[in-house]
């Protein structure tokens, strides 16, 4: 390739919403209200636990984390995408697109691991439940939890130094939603066999390896509560897993039909719809799924809110 005969592209146009001409207004209320419910949820459960002490517990400190794990990783594009939606130019610099991706990826990827963990959590509480205490003590908590969050913020490092070298020489608009690396990877002026290898190979082993290491704790789990004589324990033991196991089935659900593939070709509303899912429905629907399906924040929440004398 002749370097002398092209211009590095300084910024992206992001045209994913534009087929919603016309309804932009709506849709930009509508998404609006989403952040903020998101917002405000993953915020009310995280401090939450963290003031009410009978909540400081190692699955609730899990909880905790994953909200606000989701505060982060819903800022990482969401803003952008309001703002673009009112935009008429709707650009990004290349360095900002670039910053979008890695704290995209690098927060999930410290969501995998926090739902693994959580799954480890659970698989300890019910199948070996005498040496609970022992085993998942404070100081083990706060160093998953710390492993998560380094695990997940190295991850995306070699993909996003492999993409910064990349040539982008010719058109500049990403027909997404957000900055992502597939859409990316397919504007630049030269071969991305690498980067597409490089990036399949990374997400195949934390999302595949994450996933399967929680079906195998859920495995053990279910063979495990099976075997529990009577109903009330069986549904007690199970109601403990059903939010996180569905909070997993949403997220994993769309992010392995996403990432987990080996070729730069893709269908654009597919990835968008896929998009939508697990960058903006799941982090809303997690406060809602962990809270109405469970007692004790419920009543954390009550407890709480007397406190501060919002409710009499």
């Amino acid at each position: 390739m002749d370097t002398g005969n092209w211009t590095q592209v300084t910024e992206f146009i992001i045209v994913g919403f534009r087929h919603l001409r016309g309804v932009q207004t709506y849709f930009f209320v509508l998404l609006l209200l989403t952040y903020l419910t998101t917002i405000l949820g993953n915020l009310l459960i995280f401090l939450v636990v963290r003031l009410d002490s009978r909540l400081h517990t190692p699955m609730y400190h899990f909880v905790s984390i994953l909200s606000f794990l989701e505060l982060g990783y819903t800022a990482s594009t969401i803003p952008k995408m309001l703002a673009n939606l009112l935009s008429e130019k709707k650009a990004i610099s290349f360095s900002g697109c670039l910053l979008q991706i890695y704290f995209f990826h690098s927060l999930g990827a410290t969501e995998c691991y926090l739902l693994t963990a959580m799954a480890y959590d659970r698989y300890l509480a019910i199948c070996r439940p005498l040496h609970y205490p022992t085993l998942m003590t404070p100081a083990l908590c706060a160093k998953v939890v710390i492993g998560c969050w380094v695990g997940g913020l190295a991850g995306s490092v070699a993909e996003i130094s492999l993409v910064s070298r990349l040539p982008f020489c010719g058109p500049n608009h990403i027909q997404h939603i957000f900055c992502d690396f597939p859409p990316v990877l397919s504007l630049a002026c030269t071969d991305t066999s690498i980067n597409v290898l490089v990036d399949f190979i990374i997400n195949s082993c934390k999302i595949l390896a994450t996933f399967l290491l929680i079906l195998t704790s859920y495995v053990q789990i279910i063979h495990t509560v099976l075997r529990i004589p009577s109903t009330a324990g069986k549904r007690k033991a199970f109601s403990t897993c059903a939010s996180h196991l569905t909070v997993v089935f949403i997220f994993y659900g769309s992010i392995l039909f996403m990432y987990v593939r080996l070729k730069k070709s893709y269908s654009l509303d597919y990835d968008r719809a896929l998009a939508v899912v697990y960058s903006v429905l799941t982090p809303v629907l997690n406060p809602f799924i962990y809270s109405l399906r469970n007692k004790e924040i419920k009543e954390a929440v009550r407890r709480q809110l007397k406190r501060a004398r919002i409710l009499g």
